[in-house]
């Protein structure tokens, strides 16, 4: 990639992830406002509205059965699916007011029998009746409407259906044949005086547009050429100097590329519009066909500058694809091409409708596009495979196996393509070669979507890579940044597929129909899913969690190291308000998402099963982890002993607590083996440890001299405490020995086994120096003498041996 000129210190980087954030959370707010700030129509304003929409849809079910045009058709069921989505939000939103009415009338009970009610009251009831039956017929109406129309629209797909499968099967005359051309010679006289008067009208159009008009739009059209190449260079350098390093930086370069070769066509064709439509005077069919002309030459802007982003062949550095160089240089003319392919494409398939020209016409310019299409796609796959042969060639690398059998069904479509149109299929050929067009436009953006998706999450969310820190273990950020990057993906995945299926079944504006359907949400029992509702507990779940792990901080940190609770119970305190806390979160997203606790005691019944059969162990070990953190028996840093295992406590979870060995490794108890067994806490009320030696001597050593000689090492020994004091003690004559015992006291039990070897070292030199020699002991069985555990000497926990060895 391009050296960076000026890299932004990592508070910058922040800072415009915190804006890229604030950006994101601004426009998911304005995508929410319309949802909650729209008012709810009123009653009369509903009934306009349905009795329209009646209408409506008998005039669609009367013209729909002879109607032949597409485009006509798939407006009509767009018109459709619109009252359809009209009515279920008239009847949503009239069912709380029909809801409102129902209780004031259940307020006011039902009149006495044999007794006059109050006047006011009376009134009052006629009119809550009144509004009752009104909203009730009304919603009635609505989902009356809502099953029409949704039955209209169905009728509507499935004549669509039936013409596109009649058309692909139709065959006429072949362009090989004589009776097409003579065909073609009579009408095609009559086709261009209709393309004639087409040309008359605009041309007049032009006339009438004043001189002043025509320079001002060349002017705009200048000044938005101008605007291109400045907004152009500008974008590279603000992307090499502050997006983000990484890959976002190609991706979103690319897709800002392509933003400018959709506006800047499509501003142009705008202008253009305006100018021969100064003074409306063209006619509706021609304005139509304009106004559609200008959206077509943004997508065919957004093919060329898909194509160019892609190839990148002036900036080989920033190019996302695997793509070579000496590719991207051969073909550097395609996405130009494509794009005007695409507009001739659009022109072939409305312009004779518009004209109303004859079928060998309509057949000749469908040809003329395909064959068009045809070579553009075949010279790109021989130039390719120039390019792939001369490159195996000069490396021994093999194409890989899919992208042979890729280019195999493309050759083998265009072959079944051309033999179509040559056999009189012109309509399944054209579909044939379209198709594969469209499909490699949609593969194309699916690729630079999800890239741009990947590399967005992966960069402003992802904190490994950052700062060298290279070998740091991946934080929840970079977890959240591959989920949300998946999700995008697999999301792009899902609408790439439908956009190549649109043909066969629903086109995208159907597949949009269907995400407001889904808006209204899912019922699953008496619970109510709704995405809007989904996602408000999401926002809940996440802030809830969020707020959870900042005070818990605040409480570790900051407050606790303040009162007069140990360390152990600082921990506890801060674990129990984490476990809490995760506990309302969920609570309050639950129902955020509209489900209350009430709705989920079954869950809770299934739990209760489950755990009476299978989780007992589970359950035992959690009710005693909280007992450990209520009662505290023990506390992290205490140091126990517990059926053979011996060590310091280093956490207390809620289902296991884990304990250090003096080797350093780590034991996993569960919890219940602190409540149900005996637990040796050896730290607890913080003991003092005991040094004790024990040394046999001679019977005609000097006790006397012994025992100031060890309780001088004993004093000049600083971990040895003055009080209590140490002594020294004779137990008694064993084997024609004295048997001295000393003992000594250290602020801890972790101390006492490395003083009580220093202080050997210390006693046995002394005794050494002054000549006393340590007799044997009375037993020499050393074979069963047990060995203490070797301590690592870095160890500042090492576990001692057990008191009194």
């Amino acid at each position: 990639m391009t050296p960076i000129p000026h890299p932004l210190p990592l508070r910058a980087r922040r800072k415009y992830s915190s804006f890229a954030a604030l950006i994101a959370a601004l426009l998911l707010t304005l995508f929410l406002i319309p949802a909650f700030a729209a008012p709810p129509p009123t009653p009369a304003d509903t009934e306009t509205m349905l009795t329209a929409a009646r209408k409506q849809i008998d005039d669609i079910r009367k013209r729909v059965a002879d109607e032949t045009d597409d485009a006509a058709l798939l407006q009509q069921r767009a018109d459709a699916l619109d009252i359809q989505s009209k009515a279920d939000a008239a009847a949503e939103a009239l069912a709380p007011q029909l809801a409102s009415v129902a209780a004031k009338l259940s307020e006011l009970g039902t009149p006495p029998e044999g007794a006059k009610e109050a006047p006011d009251v009376a009134a009052q009831r006629t009119q809550l009746e009144k509004s009752n039956r009104a909203l009730d017929a009304q919603i009635k109406l609505a989902r009356l409407l809502s099953v029409d129309a949704g039955q209209a629209a169905e009728q509507i797909s499935a004549q669509r259906r039936t013409q596109f499968q009649a058309r692909l099967g139709e065959r006429r005359d072949s362009f090989l044949s004589d009776p097409f051309w003579t065909e073609f010679r009579e009408e095609f006289p009559r086709d261009l005086e209709r393309l004639e008067a087409l040309g008359d009208n605009l041309s007049a159009a032009v006339k009438q547009t004043p001189k002043w008009g025509w320079l001002l739009l060349s002017a705009a059209a200048v000044l938005a050429i101008a605007l291109r190449i400045w907004i152009g260079r500008l974008l590279l350098r603000v992307t090499a100097t502050r997006v983000p390093p990484g890959r976002l930086r190609r991706s979103f370069l690319a897709v800002t590329h392509v933003a400018l070769a959709v506006a800047t066509p499509g501003v142009i064709a705008l202008l253009i519009h305006i100018g021969l439509d100064w003074n409306s005077q063209l006619t509706d069919n021609t304005a139509s066909l304009l106004a559609n002309l200008v959206a077509t030459v943004c997508f065919g802007g957004y093919v060329s500058g898909l194509g160019y982003a892609l190839l990148s062949s002036n900036r080989p550095s920033w190019r996302l694809p695997p793509i070579s160089d000496i590719v991207a240089t051969r073909l550097r003319w395609l996405p130009g091409v494509l794009g005007v392919l695409v507009v001739m494409i659009w022109l072939a398939e409305r312009l004779p409708v518009l004209l109303n020209a004859s079928l060998t016409t309509t057949i000749t310019l469908t040809g003329i596009v395909a064959v068009m299409t045809m070579a553009m796609i075949g010279a790109v796959l021989a130039i390719s495979r120039r390019l792939r042969r001369q490159a195996m060639q000069e490396t021994d690398t093999p194409i890989p196996f899919w992208l042979s059998l890729l280019l195999s069904a493309i050759w083998t479509v265009l072959i079944l393509s051309l033999a179509s149109l040559l056999a009189g299929y012109v309509a399944f050929g054209s579909f044939l070669v379209k198709q594969v067009l469209w499909t490699l436009i949609v593969l194309a953006s699916a690729y630079l979507a999800s890239t741009l998706i990947e590399d967005g999450f992966g960069t402003l969310l992802g904190t490994s890579h950052r700062d060298g820190s290279e070998h740091e273990a991946p934080s929840m950020r970079d977890q959240a940044a591959v989920l949300l990057s998946g999700v995008g993906r697999v999301a792009v995945g899902l609408l790439a597929i439908t956009l190549l299926l649109a043909p066969f079944g629903e086109a995208p504006m159907d597949l949009l129909q269907r995400f407001d359907q889904l808006r209204k949400g899912l019922a699953i029992g008496e619970a109510q899913i709704r995405p809007g509702a989904v996602l408000q507990a999401l926002l809940v779940l996440g802030l809830s969690l969020l707020s959870v792990k900042v005070l818990k901080r605040w409480l570790s940190n900051r407050y606790l190291p303040t009162t007069e609770l140990d360390p152990g119970m600082q921990l506890s305190a801060a674990t129990l308000f984490g476990y809490a806390g995760v506990v309302l979160a969920v609570a309050l997203s639950l129902s955020a998402a509209g489900i209350g606790l009430e709705r989920v005691a079954w869950i809770a019944s299934a739990l209760s099963v489950g755990i009476g059969f299978g989780l007992q162990a589970v359950v035992q070990n959690f009710v005693s982890g909280l007992i450990l953190l209520a009662e505290r028996p023990v506390k992290v840093g205490d140091w126990v002993s517990l059926g053979g295992v011996e060590g310091d406590i280093l956490r207390i979870n809620v289902r296991a607590t884990e304990i250090q060995m003096g080797d350093r490794s780590t034991v996993i108890v569960p919890n219940s083996e602190f409540v149900t067994k005996t637990v040796r806490n050896v730290t607890r009320s913080n003991p003092l440890g005991l040094v004790q030696i024990k040394m046999p001597l001679p019977l005609s050593t000097d006790a006397e001299q012994v025992r100031e000689l060890i309780l001088q090492a004993f004093a000049d020994h600083e971990d040895v405490l003055e009080t209590p004091v140490p002594n020294v003690f004779l137990d008694g004559i064993e084997g024609g020995n004295l048997i001295f015992n000393a003992k000594g006291y250290v602020s801890s039990p972790r101390a006492a086994y490395g003083v009580r070897s220093a202080l050997l070292f210390t006693v046995l030199k002394r005794l050494h120096d002054a000549g006393l020699e340590v007799s044997s002991p009375p037993t020499m069985l050393l074979a069963s003498v047990p060995q203490l555990p070797s301590v690592p000497e870095a160890a500042p926990t090492a576990v001692p041996p057990p008191a009194g060895s």
